[in-house]
């Protein structure tokens, strides 16, 4: 058996597996057969053989997902999933060779947090990503709405008269409603709302993303914002992005639980490569198992805070001074 299918079996097989190993094992053989990955490692004559802790790795900034393919061993890719963006040009792609996997993987990640997918009823309202086209949210969640079972269609645009029946009528089934939208559109929505409508046993998801559509918020603003709309005691999130295939969750306190197959490293804001496992707040450093096919070790453009208990915030991007200076005074 090779390397990638044992890697594969061992993060869906029954027994548990040593994070630290198993992500220092995929390390060094992504260091060797992955060609972008090789190479940014060489400018800063890294010896692989050498690295014995997670944070003596290097992470591979986000960035390069637009200006080059970041794939491990040669393939055909049997998807290609884009970042939202105004042109291809400025639009991230990360090549995946196997959907099922994928799909497979963010079913594991959600069922460990929120029980089977059979026991809801899954809506989204996810314009400007069904709009682009290409994103992994969207293969996502119509992956969720087919293993649920529902008759309810799935996805909805803008028509939110025609979503909230929906909604109504499942609860007079008396079933769970599992709702996931992009920031701006579930603000859009609350603005009509102001808390006239009923939500019980609805779970909103937010996925983050005001696209330019919105002023940007800190999550807590958002949360709040929402819940009033909603009329709800408890805003849910989902972490992931393009260049990812495992998510993390927010069950209403605006903590994040990595999956089974991620864990969350923080780095200086300045220094890139000092990586500290009692740093409290800084840049997020991303390990996804998962990404077995394109790189396992991404530094993002976010910035977070860590708990003890392996949990994370998200407070902000780099990209945007005012929320980055509104969360580094929090924390």
């Amino acid at each position: 058996m090779d390397f990638k299918a044992r890697h594969l079996s061992q993060l869906h097989g029954s027994q548990p597996f040593d994070f630290t190993e198993t992500a220092l094992a995929l390390f060094r053989f992504q260091a060797e057969h992955n060609p972008v990955y090789r190479s940014y490692l060489q400018q800063f004559g890294k010896n692989t053989q050498k690295v014995s802790r997670l944070e003596e790795i290097p992470f591979l900034p986000i960035e390069f997902f637009k200006s080059h393919e970041v794939k491990t061993g040669d393939f055909e890719p049997e998807a290609t999933f884009y970042s939202s963006g105004t042109t291809q040009m400025s639009r991230s792609q990360h090549l995946v060779a196997s959907l099922d996997w994928y799909t497979q993987t963010t079913q594991r990640i959600f069922e460990t947090f929120y029980g089977p997918l059979t026991g809801y009823v899954v809506l989204a309202l996810l314009p400007s990503y069904l709009e682009q086209g290409g994103s992994s949210l969207v293969a996502m969640v119509d992956f969720f709405v087919k293993q649920s079972g529902q008759e309810e269609e799935g996805f909805y645009l803008r028509n939110h008269g025609q979503l909230l029946q929906t909604i109504k009528a499942v609860q007079q089934k008396g079933k769970k409603v599992l709702l996931i939208g992009v920031s701006y559109a579930l603000l859009d929505w609350a603005d009509e709302l102001q808390g006239r409508e009923d939500f019980s046993n609805v779970t909103i998801m937010e996925t983050g993303g005001m696209k330019g559509r919105r002023r940007e918020m800190i999550r807590e603003e958002l949360h709040d914002y929402l819940k009033r709309g909603f009329g709800m005691e408890a805003i849910h999130s989902e972490y992931g992005m393009t260049e990812l295939l495992s998510q993390a969750y927010s069950m209403g306190d605006g903590l994040f639980h990595p999956g089974y197959t991620m864990r969350v490293l923080l780095r200086d804001l300045n220094d890139p490569f000092d990586i500290r496992p009692d740093m409290r707040s800084g840049g997020i450093n991303v390990i996804d198992l998962a990404n077995v096919d394109s790189c396992a070790f991404i530094e993002t453009k976010d910035i977070g805070r860590m708990h003890q208990d392996g949990t994370f915030e998200v407070l902000g991007r780099f990209d945007n001074s005012d929320i980055r200076g509104c969360n580094l005074l929090i924390a």
